[in-house]
């Protein structure tokens, strides 16, 4: 059976029978012309001119379209300083692709033809062009080059984009009695994808990624090669829209064994996930004939006029890269949660940092230091001067110092790397991995110094130096116990001159002075410690939350709002990529 032809040459032509004409296309296409004895019995020999080349409007996409790429290109922008190039690197191919396409004709509608060596491609593009123009034979790799071919004007910067040289493209019969329905149709015959040449395959891969549509030629022996199906049709699952895969050589089939590879290809497509375009759904067309004979080209001659006709493949095409971009994106935007942190982490964070500035213990202290300064102001004058001359012998207790210990210092900040690192975590937890890393190293940045900030905020958040404020009632207490004493006094003097006979002796009253005074102090003592108990331990819970404040003020500046903006971004790429993934999307 003949197979695939190259096309590397001027003179691959001559060899298919057909000669050059004098003129050339306007659009840098050679015209040809084809003999008798070559060309096929229902194609007329003649072609007809074409007047010259009329303006061809660019290419325009839809709405929803336009907005999906506009959100890709917001998304890469917002991204290059957090996901490595490469990572991006297919998204900014695509925006470069679609911006390309975009700038050339809306009129023409790109389909290449791939297949696999001796499967008939160039066999089944000489027959949709009517005309001999790729060479078969049995000599395996043939095609060398890809070949393009026309059905009108205006597609040169499209074939320029392919990379195509003048002397590879062609023009199909012209003849009065021509089919219009392939109008606007630029087919392209590529090499052999599983050619043992390097070069042929990088034709097929770099062409491939620029058509608007590609028509996949398998055969009957062929037709389940790995090669094609794990490194072609799998991967461009998402452009089934955009595809036609035609089992070709069914004139080699006997009976019903064509039905029954067909239905086995059909197989194999569903399971490389490609939907197949049958009841009116969108997917890919599948179809069998015979380049050979004649089979089953018509019917394909009719869809591919109806997909050209519609000239939408363009715009799918490139709906089809952005959705297989995104997809590609997912494993770096797609949070297995939602992305934040929930207030009781906050509230946990600020906890552990005010238990390493010792807020607590600080609160205490300043509940004690009222106390003390309660009783030395409402105790007897006996307690007050023993506690007087006790206090001549300790450092000022006013002021609460925190963490002067150098083990107390570690500690603090051990405490305060191991906040950090939780609420990094709790941050970080379900995020994508380079977001991930972006909050824990924004945390990280922060947590640098804290430490230190918190010891100065500790000292200028702490008790005010000197003695705690007194009560309203403190005046009254005071000259309550100073009445006491004075009793005593009183009682103590009037004894000691009844004792000298100075006075008349009287010891009732005097011993019920005394006893007054000594019982009364104690009690006016321990009235004012209960009732300083409630202001203390308010005193003491204001100094207490005025360094938590403090901390988690510290603790918020520094760490919780540079991960906050972390997960700002992250929500803001987040949206970006859910307007690329389209609407309807989850």
């Amino acid at each position: 059976m003949q197979d695939d032809a190259s096309a590397s040459g001027g003179d691959d032509a001559s060899a298919s029978g057909c000669t050059e004409s004098t003129d050339v296309w306007d659009d840098g296409l050679i015209a040809r012309r084809v003999t008798e004895s070559h060309a096929p019995e229902h194609v007329p020999a003649v072609e007809t001119r074409v007047p010259g080349p009329l303006p061809v409007p660019p290419l325009a996409y839809d709405g929803p379209l336009r907005s999906r790429l506009d959100a890709l290109r917001e998304l890469v922008g917002l991204s290059r300083t957090r996901l490595d190039s490469r990572t991006l690197s297919e998204a900014g191919r695509v925006l470069d692709e679609a911006a390309a396409r975009r700038r050339l004709s809306g009129q023409h509608t790109v389909v290449a033809i791939a297949g696999a060596t001796g499967s008939g491609k160039s066999q089944l593009f000489n027959a949709l062009a009517g005309v001999a123009i790729s060479e078969t034979g049995v000599r395996r790799p043939t095609t060398a080059a890809p070949i393009v071919c026309s059905w009108s004007d205006g597609a040169a910067t499209l074939i320029d984009r392919l990379g195509i040289p003048g002397r590879l493209r062609r023009r199909p019969v012209q003849s009065p009695d021509a089919d219009p329905q392939l109008r606007g149709l630029v087919l392209v015959d590529l090499p052999d994808h599983d050619s043992a040449a390097v070069q042929h395959r990088e034709h097929v891969d770099r062409i491939l990624g620029l058509v608007d549509a590609v028509i996949w030629v398998v055969d009957p022996e062929k037709y389940a090669d790995a090669v094609l199906h794990e490194r072609y049709l799998r991967p461009m699952a998402g452009h089934a829209e955009i595809m036609f895969v035609v089992l070709n050589q069914i004139d080699r089939l006997p009976g019903e064994a064509a039905d029954q590879v067909l239905d086995d290809l059909r197989r194999l497509l569903d399971e490389d996930g490609i939907a197949l375009g049958e009841y009116d759904e969108p997917g890919a067309t599948v179809l069998a004939l015979s380049a050979l004979t004649g089979d089953g080209v018509g019917e394909l001659r009719e869809a591919l006029g109806q997909f050209v006709a519609e000239r939408g493949a363009a715009a799918r095409r490139i709906s089809a890269d952005v959705d297989a971009a995104a997809e590609r994106l997912r494993p770096v935007y797609a949070a297995r949660r939602r992305a934040g942190l929930s207030e009781e982490a906050r509230e946990e964070f600020a906890a552990r940092l005010a238990d390493a500035v010792g807020a607590t213990a600080a609160g205490d202290a300043a509940e004690r230091a009222w106390l003390r300064n309660a009783n030395r102001a409402c105790g007897t004058p006996w307690l007050r001067l023993w506690r007087w001359c006790h206090a001549l012998r300790e450092p000022a207790t006013g002021r609460h110092a925190v963490r002067t210990q150098p083990d107390e210092e570690a500690t603090a900040r051990q405490r305060v790397e191991q906040a950090v690192r939780t609420v990094a975590d709790q941050a970080a937890t379900g995020l994508p991995a380079p977001w991930a890393q972006a909050v824990r190293e924004a945390a990280a940045r922060g947590a640098q110094g804290l430490p230190e900030a918190l010891d100065e905020l500790a000292n200028r958040a702490g008790l005010p130096p000197g003695r705690p404020p007194r009560p309203g009632w403190w005046p009254a207490a005071v000259l309550g116990q100073a009445a006491m004493t004075l009793l005593q006094i009183l009682g103590g003097l009037w004894l000691v001159g009844q004792i000298a006979g100075v006075m008349a002796p009287n010891l009732g009253v005097p011993v019920l002075l005394m006893l007054a005074g000594i019982v009364g102090g104690p009690i006016v003592e321990w009235s004012c410690r209960m009732a300083a108990r409630g202001p203390a331990r308010r005193y003491g819970q204001e100094a207490e939350r005025r360094l938590r404040e403090a901390a988690a003020g510290c603790g918020r500046a520094r760490v919780l709002d540079p991960v906050a903006a972390e997960l700002l971004r992250y929500r803001e790429v987040r949206e970006q990529y859910v307007r690329v993934l389209g609407p309807g999307a989850g």
